[in-house]
């Protein structure tokens, strides 16, 4: 596998995740017997989307990311690696433990409990809110490849 098909398949995964979750949210909002295995379904495909996002990006990370790595910090935007890259090293996994556990809250009692039903909607909204600034960081990391690319 080409390292481009990698470096697309790695967001891919990652927005796959995030409408999964928003699917989860809308389920949740309006959530009863008739939709309860639509909302336990996209909350399972959400954390199994976001694994897929995690390990295609680590492989990256991992055999790839060095020659990129020395690019950025040798090019005019080397807070692209030092902070945003930095910062998404560390963030992700909060954010794979937040999709890990929205199975677990959607497996609950959605349909009866409020306290449930708020506590699918908070997390499934933290995984696209904290997804999107995964998505932002990246655009960061990419940017600082081409500048550098371009400066030299």
């Amino acid at each position: 596998m080409s390292k481009e098909l990698i470096l697309l398949l790695h967001p891919t995964f990652g927005v796959l995740a995030m409408i999964a979750a928003v699917w989860v949210f809308v389920e949740a909002l309006n959530a009863s017997d008739a939709n309860i295995a639509r909302l336990r379904g996209a909350s399972v495909l959400s954390a199994i989307l976001m694994w897929l996002a995690y390990i295609v990006g680590g492989y990256w990370y991992v055999v790839f990311y060095g020659g990129d790595k020395a690019l950025i910090k040798a090019g005019p935007w080397p807070f692209a690696h030092s902070f945003f890259m930095e910062t998404k090293e560390h963030v992700f996994f909060m954010l794979l433990l937040l999709a890990m556990f929205l199975p677990i809250a959607a497996y609950g009692d959605v349909v009866k409990k409020k306290v449930t039903r708020n506590l699918v909607l908070w997390t499934s909204a933290l995984v696209v809110l904290i997804g999107l600034a995964m998505e932002g960081a990246g655009a960061f990391i990419s940017m600082g490849v081409k500048v550098a690319l371009t400066a030299s």
